[in-house]
């Protein structure tokens, strides 16, 4: 038995206080940053994901936002991790999951997450967004968080990876005040990554989230980036509306938003998405200029 396995079943052992050793173990997807397996002994089933050991930072800001999410949401419960060896590992529980959750369901769930706050944007750990670092420094002031802790380092990374956006970037950079003249965010529990492929329903419908990169932060940068790839649909963002109006304002700034993810993109995987940074640039500096 290798020493990550042992050591997977002193962890489920302890921290769920049933004896377990382990008979299944089988390969799942784990998206494009970490591998990720089942472990079951025929009665109990445990989705670990395991990364190098000097990644394991990546799975303890995981975990810490699995837990803050609970709060209003459907979460897989954290379990455990650690490092064996040279592996870094974090144990959840399994949830049997659909593809799809309940819209209406979704959006109601949602918007309690966003009802819980803090009095500053950020969060008390640093996380990833992907697998790039996004620092969560503690600001008073939301327009200073977008820009130092987001916009700011992106823009700065793709630099250093040879992609300048130049003068447009420091201008929205400057300009940024002009899309909140007339709307004060509060600092909302964010997922801070939720795209289609972080969410899913359980077979009665109900939502789960997970994948978590969560700060306090303005709630539409969630509700802007379920419409990045795909989304949940109009009956989504009706019970989100219902449950929590939408400010008209986030037509506009929902741009703004998504240009931080695109960027990543552009980080990340370079190609196309650097046109559509330039596009969005472009949109929303036309914006200011009205």
């Amino acid at each position: 038995m290798s020493t990550l396995i042992r050591d997977l079943e002193n962890a489920i052992s302890h921290l769920t206080g049933q004896p377990f050793h382990s008979r299944q173990q089988h390969s799942v997807g784990g998206g494009c940053i970490n591998e990720a397996f089942v472990l079951g002994d025929g009665e109990q089933r445990f989705f670990v994901k395991t990364n190098r050991a000097r990644l394991h930072h990546m799975f303890v800001a995981e975990a810490e936002g699995l837990r803050a999410l609970a709060a209003g949401m459907r979460v897989p419960e954290v379990i455990a991790d650690g490092v064996s060896g040279d592996t870094a590992w974090l144990v959840l529980e399994w949830l049997d999951m659909g593809d799809n959750p309940e819209p209406a369901a979704m959006g109601e769930a949602l918007a309690r997450v966003h009802r819980v706050t803090t009095p500053q944007f950020g969060w008390h750990i640093d996380n990833t967004i992907g697998s790039t670092p996004q620092s969560n420094t503690w600001h008073d002031d939301w327009v200073s968080f977008w820009r130092e802790e987001r916009l700011e380092p992106q823009f700065a990374l793709a630099a250093r990876n040879g992609c300048r956006f130049g003068k447009d970037a420091d201008l929205l950079l400057e300009r940024l005040p002009v899309f909140f003249h007339d709307y004060l965010p509060q600092p909302s529990l964010l997922h801070g990554d939720l795209w289609s492929g972080n969410a899913a329903g359980l077979p009665d419908g109900t939502p789960v989230i997970f994948d978590p990169a969560c700060y306090f932060g303005d709630r539409e940068c969630d509700l802007a980036m379920t419409e990045l790839f795909g989304g949940f649909g109009p009956r989504f963002m009706a019970a989100y509306h219902a449950s929590w109006a939408i400010d008209p304002g986030y037509r506009v700034r929902k741009t703004l938003y998504n240009l931080y993810h695109i960027v990543n993109h552009v980080n990340l995987f370079g190609g196309g998405y650097t046109s559509q940074a330039r596009s969005m640039l472009a949109q929303l500096l036309a914006e200011t200029r009205g």
